[in-house]
């Protein structure tokens, strides 16, 4: 009966208690430009912009058959500069895995470091154009590498080494949509076209002579990343990119121990997410 009764008073003060944070929670429902303006408050809020007074709400046109009730806010507000840096650095040691029994005397190393400025003007609010830069670089060494899984499956390679750099600069035009008035929160798509130049060196031993190959690269990419963009501070933000879909054009010439072997041009498009081109980095507003 104890059990009971204790069990009885827990769910009466549990439902008092959502009882409670219900009244509490402001009960702010969708609302439409084209409605009868039962959520004017929000919409008829002004925020002042250097000299003028902006509303909260910017216009916007629709171009589909219904009205869903979504709004454009405020974010970043038109005549604002942004300088941004995304960096990131990775390292691979083989003295920090484990690998199968089949695979004996793996020693290799390697590692990968890049460096994105960039800096954009706001044409308009919640719109800005600008360029980004990129420099990266990357080697890997493998000191050695055994095989044995049977008698008809081994094999074994050393002394092979990879390095190769690439520079690329961009034009982007980045448009955002702010997910309410406090400008905190906003999202954001961003389009630019990039111009690219790089090279790569790839040496290791083939019949016991040592072969060096290198490889020139230009190329050409047009590619869009919606991202999310969340103020941590008044005039700092944090961004997060995600690559979703791409085009590019790429054009290689490659030489053995100072001899052409000759060149290609290749294109192609990337239409799905891809987990190695997430970017995160830091903006500064002024």
């Amino acid at each position: 009966m104890k059990k009971l009764t204790t069990v009885l008073l827990l769910f009466v003060a549990t439902a008092w208690m959502n009882a409670a944070a219900q009244e509490k929670t402001d009960t702010t429902g969708v609302y439409s430009e084209f409605s009868a303006e039962p959520y004017g408050d929000i919409l008829n809020q002004k925020v002042i912009v250097g000299n003028d007074t902006v509303s909260m709400v910017l216009p916007q046109r629709n171009f589909g058959r219904y009205d869903r009730g979504l709004f454009n806010f405020l974010f970043i507000p038109k005549g604002q500069w942004t300088f941004g840096l995304m960096a990131s650095y990775g390292e691979f040691n083989s003295e920090d895995v484990q690998i199968l029994n089949a695979i004996k005397d793996f020693d290799f190393k390697g590692k990968m470091f890049s460096v994105k400025p960039s800096f954009g003007y706001f044409i308009a609010n919640n719109q800005s154009i600008g360029l980004k830069f990129n420099y990266s670089r990357g080697e890997a060494l493998l000191g050695s590498l055994a095989v044995d899984i049977d008698d008809d499956i081994n094999f074994s390679l050393k002394d092979v080494s990879y390095y190769s750099n690439s520079y690329s600069v961009g034009v982007f035009y980045r448009t955002y949509v702010g997910l309410s008035t406090m400008k905190r929160f906003g999202v954001f798509n961003e389009v630019d076209l990039s111009f690219g130049s790089g090279s790569s060196r790839f040496k290791r031993y083939y019949d016991g002579q040592l072969r060096d190959t290198r490889t020139n690269t230009t190329s050409v990419s047009l590619n869009f990343s919606p991202g999310l963009c969340v103020f941590i501070m008044d005039n700092v933000s944090f961004n997060v990119s995600f690559g979703v879909f791409g085009l590019n054009v790429k054009h290689e010439k490659q030489k053995t121990d100072n001899t052409i072997d000759g060149s290609r041009t290749s294109s192609g498009a990337n239409f799905k997410f891809n987990l190695f081109n997430i970017n995160f980095g830091l903006g500064v507003h002024i």
